[in-house]
């Protein structure tokens, strides 16, 4: 006689899955575990706008470098040799607002339109001066030379000088100020 149970026949202890006792939750359980649920749901809805706070600098591209006033059109409009103007510049760096002053040229008006050129070189990037003297932009470091209108003449610069992009709104001449990629044939603007 074989004494072993077989197939659960003679278990003991062991109740089927639909006779399994669950013990009751009682008062203070239910109360911790609501409020643990609670707290955790008032903490994540408090963490999204937080996080959005301090990473919205960084998760927004900004598609607008933003104009700067160079000032009213009627100050350029008997221009006959390039003018230097300081203009105030806003970029935006992640978190931080730099405000700094740059230097461009107007350029005597030719058919109506004025031009704005960078004064940095395109070869080291030095300022270069207009030399009321001899009529052209001549960089100090490299001899490079340029013509009234920035065309390059002589010198180790890859290209002329760089326009910046200009506007005329509600009277006020406005530029978009830029950099450029140095030591090139072709004007790239650096992000």
């Amino acid at each position: 006689m074989n004494s072993s149970p077989t197939s659960g026949e003679g278990r003991t202890g062991a109740a089927p899955p639909s006779q399994v006792e669950v013990e009751p939750i009682n008062r203070r359980s239910f109360l911790g575990v609501l409020l643990g649920f609670g707290a955790m749901v008032v903490g994540a809805a408090l963490s999204v706008p937080l996080l959005r706070f301090a990473l919205h600098p960084l998760l927004t591209k900004t598609t607008d470098i933003g104009w700067s006033d160079i000032g009213k059109i009627e100050e350029f409009a008997s221009l006959t040799a390039p003018m230097k103007k300081l203009i105030t510049v806003d970029q935006r760096d992640g978190w931080r607002k730099i405000v700094s002053e740059k230097a461009i040229y107007v350029l005597p008006a030719k058919d109506g339109v004025l031009r704005v050129l960078s004064p940095i070189c395109p070869h080291l990037g030095c300022s270069i001066p207009w030399v009321e003297a001899k009529q052209q932009f001549i960089c100090p470091c490299h001899t490079a030379i340029f013509t009234l209108d920035g065309i390059r003449v002589s010198g180790p610069a890859p290209r002329p000088m760089d326009d910046l992009e200009s506007k005329v709104e509600e009277g006020v001449l406005k530029v978009r100020y830029q950099y450029f990629r140095q030591l090139i044939p072709t004007r790239e603007v650096l992000a």
